[in-house]
């Protein structure tokens, strides 16, 4: 009889424990927070996460689009979360890694709000030059450069951002002097790029790829230490002699701080199984991206790294945020 009801009692705890994994961290409907406006890697990265855990878990995963403040008000709303892994977020590298040193008063201290869960997908940068300019490759560029000191302008979507410091990489690296010009975002750099008003420019591979393919822009090389497999005909900078210049935009997913070990390395398979689907892979691949997924310690490791990185080019080269 004691063997039974033995038996019994650890059939029942198996039972609970397979009920509490079916309905999530918390037992209760997931809140993912994107913090900047709908469209682009984060929100669809944010839902192609929702609706794999909303299968896995069998209930709600909303996504809250939270823009403002530089991304700033969402991820405040995470940080003061519950950290029961219910809540949270997917945000872009910058405002983990490029934002703490740039911005003075940045209101976060990632390691210490933050717990890191995995990175989600990555996209190669691409220095893009609109063909009137004349030059074919990088090369070539660094050649016109050279002969013409601060004469050649690069846009960026504005002081700081990712993009702006892969230009300023690329003039360290290549030593040859650029004329900076920022703007207010990506569209419209890219816009006056098209146009011939600034001849050159570093942009996310996805923001540009159908007007390199339309031949609108003219590819000169990714940053990458790798070519890509959404464009695997553009060679990297590196191929053709400017190394150091590896700049990768990627898309990262945390957590409230307080939440679980165990609860981030849930997740943490979670995200690998649902962006390891071969039709999510190629829905993100279609876009530009591709999945990187990580450990959490890895992932926090690989923060660390590139925020020391960053700051070190941030203040080498006096770069101030608007």
């Amino acid at each position: 009889m004691q063997r039974r009801a033995a038996l019994l009692t650890v059939a029942a705890l198996a039972a609970v424990a397979g009920h509490v994994r079916a309905q999530g961290p918390g037992g209760e409907g997931f809140r993912i927070v994107a913090p900047f406006p709908p469209g682009g890697p984060i929100d669809s990265l944010a839902r192609i996460l929702a609706a794999g855990l909303t299968e896995r878990y069998k209930q709600s995963a909303v996504v809250e689009n939270l823009a403002g403040a530089a991304g700033n008000i969402g991820i405040e709303k995470v940080r003061r979360a519950r950290p029961d892994g219910q809540t949270l977020l997917v945000v872009p590298a910058g405002n983990l890694t490029i934002n703490p040193t740039l911005m003075p008063n940045f209101p976060f201290n990632i390691e210490r709000d933050f717990v890191p869960i995995t990175m989600l997908a990555k996209a190669p940068n691409v220095l893009v030059a609109n063909p009137s300019l004349g030059v074919k490759n990088a090369k070539e560029l660094v050649a016109m450069a050279k002969a013409r000191p601060g004469k050649l302008a690069y846009a960026s979507p504005g002081i700081g951002s990712g993009l702006h410091l892969a230009g300023e990489l690329f003039k360290q690296q290549a030593d040859v002097d650029l004329l900076h010009v920022p703007y207010k975002g990506t569209g419209p750099a890219l816009n006056d790029v098209l146009g011939g008003q600034v001849p050159l420019m570093f942009s996310n591979l996805p923001a540009t790829l159908a007007h390199i393919r339309s031949g609108k822009l003219l590819a000169l090389g990714t940053t990458e230490s790798a070519r890509s497999s959404s464009a695997p005909d553009i060679p990297t900078l590196a191929e053709q002699g400017i190394n150091g210049v590896v700049v990768t935009s990627w898309y990262g997913l945390l957590a409230p701080a307080g939440t679980p070990a165990a609860v981030a390395e849930r997740l943490a398979k979670d995200a690998a199984d649902i962006l390891g689907q071969p039709a999510v892979r190629e829905q993100l691949k279609a876009q530009g991206l591709t999945e990187t997924l990580m450990k959490p310690a890895e992932f926090a490791t690989y923060m660390r790294v590139e925020t020391a990185q960053w700051a070190k080019i941030i203040k080498a080269r006096n770069i101030v945020a608007e």
